[in-house]
């Protein structure tokens, strides 16, 4: 069509294809000659302004023949002719000499799609059909690399001093190695500010779960801000509960009774499940601490000759599977187990599923970090029934919670 687009011919022409069911981007589509003519024509008149500003400062600068290049749209890809100067110095700003892609937007739906799970082979045939473009894997992943900088500034980010509770836990993954296919632990790290609104403070990765890595988590929370954490909501890791301590002494831990109770259960036999676990759920189901001791006693009696390690388990763990007990039914919801972090996993899972093996760790976090920003986005108001909450840790922690009459949530 070049630069005398004829505009009565062209509305025929794409009135045409659509009528016989032709696209408006993708191969042949209709839009794609109209982009060409618009953007051709504006970069000439950038040219023209160029040598016109030339001519007025005394310079003998002049047109120089033409130059191609193709350019992905989010129409179809496109070959536009781009006009040159003698002396070289023309840069053109509507579409830069380098540039590949018409703005950013191709490059943000390649990114929404990759971060919803979609493989490279998936967004490779999505833009064939839709846009007629051809892209490598290797240039979707160079697109797809341009989010590290974001990753870098959001595990950087300072976080708030206070946290009134935290959940932890670790997600595991197959990567590729070496040539070999390992297991690799995603640590997650979400958490409640005194607003009653949730968020996910960190992402790390290490070989495999650890109290030792948790420390090094911890010790960047304190890096990067947080001075304070009144709850902590964990499982039973070796050693877990005292990597917490050594960095937030003040720190309550609350053991998850949900991970509690599927320990214990794997070593009854199935005869004894039912009633075993009837006489369970009068431990941690009840209303007092009291109360519960009392029947934990009583489950020793009748079950402790024959599950000696369970109960053992129950007992050398009581204190922190039991600090719940101490509020009120607001707050005991949402820390007696980890469901919270663990709802979240879900969601990751639903992602990575078809991935199989990542092909590196940076490709798994890249995608793990990318999935959790589509996951924040529908955190956007504070917990159910957060003033009360709120109002349960000022009685509790008095010299570390402050009141915020200004607080949200119902």
């Amino acid at each position: 069509m070049g630069q005398n687009l004829e505009w009565e011919k062209f509305e025929q022409e794409a009135l045409e294809k659509l009528k016989s069911g032709g696209k408006l981007g993708g191969k042949d589509g209709v839009m794609a000659p109209l982009i060409k003519h618009l953007l051709e024509s504006a970069l000439g008149a950038e040219l023209d302004n160029h040598l016109e500003e030339d001519k007025a400062s005394g310079r003998t600068n002049r047109k120089n023949g033409k130059s191609r290049k193709n350019l992905k749209t989010d129409y179809g890809k496109i070959e536009l002719e781009t006009g040159r100067d003698r002396e070289g110095r023309f840069e053109p700003q509507l579409v830069k000499k380098r540039q590949t892609t018409l703005g950013e937007d191709l490059d943000e739906k390649i990114i929404s799609m990759y971060s919803r799970g979609m493989s490279y082979s998936d967004i490779q045939e999505h833009l064939l059909d839709l846009y007629g473009l051809s892209l490598s894997k290797g240039q979707l992943s160079t697109i797809t690399d341009k989010v590290w900088e974001q990753i870098s500034t959001w595990q950087n980010r300072p976080l708030e001093e206070l946290y009134p509770i935290i959940w932890m836990d670790a997600i595991h993954f197959k990567v590729k190695h070496e040539g070999y296919i390992q297991s690799r632990a995603v640590y997650i790290v979400l958490g409640i500010n005194k607003y009653g609104q949730k968020d996910l403070l960190a992402l790390h990765l290490s070989e495999n779960e650890g109290a030792k890595f948790w420390l090094q988590v911890l010790t960047d929370l304190q890096n990067r801000g947080v001075k304070d954490i009144l709850i902590a909501c964990i499982d039973n890791l070796t050693g877990f509960s005292e990597a917490i301590q050594s960095i937030y002494p003040k720190t309550e831990v609350q053991l998850c009774i949900v991970h509690q109770i599927r320990n214990s259960l794997r070593y009854v036999t199935s005869e004894d499940n039912k009633p075993f676990m009837k006489d369970l759920k009068s431990v941690y189901q009840v209303s007092k601490k009291e109360t519960a001791a009392k029947n934990l006693d009583a489950l020793d009696e009748k079950w402790g000759a024959k599950y000696p390690a369970i109960l053992k388990s129950w007992r050398s763990n009581w204190e922190e599977l039991t600090a719940y007990f101490k509020y009120s039914a607001q707050i005991r919801k949402v820390i007696y187990t980890t469901n919270t972090v663990e709802g979240f996993n879900r969601q990751i899972r639903k992602v990575t599923k078809s991935k199989g093996a990542f092909p590196s760790e940076d490709a798994l976090l890249k995608l793990v970090w990318l999935a959790s920003q589509n996951i924040m986005k529908k955190w956007s108001s504070a917990l159910s029934n957060w003033a009360l909450a709120a109002q349960q840790f000022y009685i509790h922690f008095p010299e570390r919670f402050e009141m915020d009459l200004n607080m949200g949530g119902d």
